[in-house]
């Protein structure tokens, strides 16, 4: 029957009783798997670790723009280690280090958490901040606004 139809006899279930088979196209079911794999790999996300260093005397301008290049990695959907170097003497002055960590974390609370108290490693402090929106979520609303973006043109 199946050669007749130019199909292929599979058997679908195997360890029932009685075994369970039908008559498809095998290669076309093959590819059909194959483009369904391919299309989850194109829309999973990974998450990255991005980075921005700081350092005792970053003045107010660098600041806000390392906080503004935080602010955009969160948005992207990424975590964020910020570290703050010592250098020198300002290794005897940790307390001055957890308190510009304490300042990054609250001004840019709208758009991560932290998920990392800070830590001391070697000559510098160490703090991870998390999105608040997941890294799909931020992709699908970066797709969006590209797509209202001409329409208001």
């Amino acid at each position: 029957m199946a050669q007749e139809a130019d199909l292929d006899l599979v058997e679908v279930a195997p360890n029932s009783a009685p075994p369970v088979c039908k008559l498809m196209d095998f290669g076309k079911f093959k590819y059909e798997a194959a483009q369904k794999i391919r299309e989850a790999r194109k829309n999973q996300t990974n998450i990255g670790i991005k980075g921005c260093r700081f350092s005792l005397k970053t003045e107010e301008h660098d600041f806000a723009t390392k906080k503004a290049q935080i602010i955009k990695f969160l948005k992207g959907g990424d975590k964020v280690r910020v570290v703050v170097l010592f250098k020198g003497r300002e290794q005897s002055r940790p307390e001055m280090g957890i308190k510009l960590l304490q300042r990054v974390a609250e001004e840019v609370a709208e758009f991560g958490s932290v998920e990392s108290t800070p830590s001391a490693e070697g000559r510098s402090l160490i703090m991870i901040i998390a999105p608040l929106k997941n890294k799909a979520e931020a992709k699908a609303e970066a797709k969006r606004n590209a797509e209202r973006e001409p329409e208001e043109k």
